[in-house]
């Protein structure tokens, strides 16, 4: 089992910034990949940034350019870095972990991007 919770979500303006932290524990040596995904209202989950083992990251062309995604390398916390966050970015926020047997989700972390 692994668990993950998330933290760092808030209200920020328009061109503003925040990192979100994923606090991850349990069985995390057992974790293959993690990716940070989010869900706006009436939206389905879409992917932010996935992080692969070896440290390939990857990203869609909405977010490229304005997010980073990293972790630690004890492997017990991932991060979402942004920057210049639009109205658009406003969603919940999800951790995700891919682990060998099955896939783990956090609680998720609201992000509110308003002027």
């Amino acid at each position: 089992q692994v668990q993950l919770v998330e933290s760092g979500g808030g209200l920020v303006q328009p061109g503003g910034s925040l990192r979100l932290s994923c606090a991850a524990s349990g069985n995390t040596e057992t974790i293959i990949n993690m990716a940070w995904y989010r869900q706006a209202p009436g939206k389905e989950r879409e992917l932010v940034a996935h992080w692969q083992s070896g440290g390939r990251t990857t990203y869609p062309e909405a977010v490229k350019g304005r997010v980073t995604i990293s972790r630690d390398i004890a492997g017990n916390a991932l991060y979402l870095q942004m920057t210049s966050l639009k109205p658009e970015d406003t969603a919940v926020y999800y951790c995700y972990a891919r682990a060998r047997v099955k896939g783990y989700w956090g609680q998720g972390t609201q992000v509110t991007v308003v002027s």
